[in-house]
């Protein structure tokens, strides 16, 4: 057998070991290059960049002023490279948990002094695959607000101890950079009948409840909203209409407001925007 034909097996040997080395150990895959402040959490398909983000000035959002103040502090401080908790915004429908959260992403992520902060929303099905994504986003140089909105677990869900795996107690933990927001109108993220059942039917009635309500206790910061009475109502239609230049008088607001309230059966943000909404098409306006 001639040199030139062992050196040809060789080489060959040689490429089918490399071959084999990499079918054994297949490389990471690239993180995708962050460049959006905003994204949303794909469980099949990753982060998908979200161009413009639906919210209102954090200025707009009326009756919630302790909560807010607290949140945009913790918020702040973690921007800032210090330390933060978690937080559970919780209560009643409408009064702008959710919007309070995308407000001051934007608010804190305007202020000096702040390092890159990052917004990324997961859906609630995806709750399990967030060990994943906090592994994609811990090696980056940005500051990260992870946000579920109407996170809640019904009977037989057992994803949430994903969710307290990642918060505290699990191996891997928290990465530093990252921050889990979570709005809910439960406070327990449970239904009651279902801490209730687990107390009933429980060898040991107090673990199975603490079992259920120490997903909530994960959380440093618990936020409560509560329904607006009705000068507060009308101080946020008000502030709707001279923000986006819609044009009536005192007098006919009220009554209109407070006969759309009576309507809808509630008082809150949303009801609010929501007459403005119509306010501003009767005028010829997009809002």
């Amino acid at each position: 057998m001639t040199d030139d034909t062992l050196g040809a097996i060789a080489a060959s040997l040689a490429r089918m070991a490399d071959a084999l080395d990499s079918m054994r150990a297949p490389s990471a895959p690239p993180a995708p290059a962050l460049t959006a402040d905003a994204y949303h959490w794909d469980a099949a398909g990753g982060l998908v960049a979200v161009p413009r983000v639906a919210r209102v000035p954090l200025e707009l959002l009326q009756g919630i002023g302790d909560v807010r103040d607290i949140l945009l502090q913790n918020t702040l401080q973690f921007a800032r490279g210090f330390s933060a908790n978690n937080a559970l915004l919780w209560g009643a429908r409408g009064m702008g948990k959710s919007s309070l959260v995308k407000a001051i992403h934007a608010s804190v992520g305007a202020m000096a002094g702040t390092k890159r902060l990052i917004l990324i929303e997961i859906a609630r099905e995806d709750i399990e695959s967030l060990p994943r994504l906090m592994r994609i986003i811990a090696r980056e140089d940005a500051r990260f607000i992870v946000f579920c909105d109407d996170l809640s677990f019904d009977k037989d869900e057992t994803s949430y101890k994903s969710l307290k795996s990642i918060l505290e107690g699990g191996l891997e933990g928290r990465p530093d950079n990252v921050l889990f927001y979570a709005t809910s109108n439960r406070r327990h993220l449970m239904p009651r009948e279902m801490v209730e059942n687990e107390r009933a039917t429980a060898i040991s009635p107090g673990e199975a409840v603490d079992e259920k309500v120490s997903l909530s206790d994960r959380f440093g910061l618990w936020l409560g909203f509560h329904h607006c009475d009705q000068p507060t109502f009308l101080a946020m239609v008000r502030g709707y209409c001279d923000a986006y230049g819609i044009d009536i008088d005192d007098d006919t607001l009220r009554a209109r407001a407070i006969e759309w309230a009576a309507t809808r059966g509630a008082r809150s943000g949303r009801v609010a925007i929501q007459f403005v909404r119509q306010l501003a098409g009767e005028q010829g306006k997009a809002i």
